[in-house]
């Protein structure tokens, strides 16, 4: 338990190397999505992309530039033979039923992770990389404006989990103090 908390503070630097990064994102010149290879590192970088026409749509519950709840429309955009296809994010509706009539163009935006349905205790036993996404600014004509790219939304919880490691560590050491101390 004790070699758990020591990882754990080893991750917590690792992870505020990657914020330390992220933060420094917002402000570099935009890069062309979608890019191989994608990785964490990308995340809230500004980018643009061609949409030829999106191949279909979805929404997911979340919220909008000012923190209302909506909907988040998603669409799942072709680009053609010279690559892969890229999701983009064009607004936030009130409706989880609103159809946009956009048809594809130009989009420009900052990456984020795209909605991921994987069970947590999946995500315990592999490590499956995220998907990125293009987070529309400005969104399309009619929908509200997505939230901005937030640091926050990056999740740094390898302290608690660290103390949370040692703390099992030091009660399982008087449990085995006590049971010697009955022993004897």
């Amino acid at each position: 338990m004790i070699g758990l908390g020591v990882w754990q503070l080893q991750r917590r630097a690792e992870k505020e190397a990657l914020l330390a990064r992220l933060a420094v994102n917002r402000d570099l010149p935009a890069i062309t999505f979608p890019r191989v290879p994608l990785g964490d590192d990308l995340l809230f970088r500004r980018a643009g992309a061609l949409c030829l026409q999106p191949a279909g749509w979805s929404s997911e519950g979340g919220h909008d530039a000012r923190g209302k709840p909506g909907w988040r429309q998603i669409a799942h955009c072709r680009t053609g033979a010279e690559g892969p296809g890229f999701a983009v994010q064009i607004g936030v509706s009130g409706a989880p039923n609103t159809k946009p009539t956009w048809r594809g163009g130009r989009v420009e935006g900052y990456l984020a992770y795209a909605p991921d349905h994987q069970p947590l205790i999946a995500g315990l036993f592999g490590r499956v990389p995220r998907t990125l996404i293009i987070v529309a600014d400005p969104p399309l004509a009619g929908l509200a404006a997505n939230p901005p790219a937030d640091l926050s939304s990056v999740p740094n919880n390898h302290l608690a989990y660290a103390v949370q490691w040692f703390v099992f560590a030091g009660i399982a050491a008087i449990i085995y103090a006590l049971a010697l101390r009955k022993r004897g």
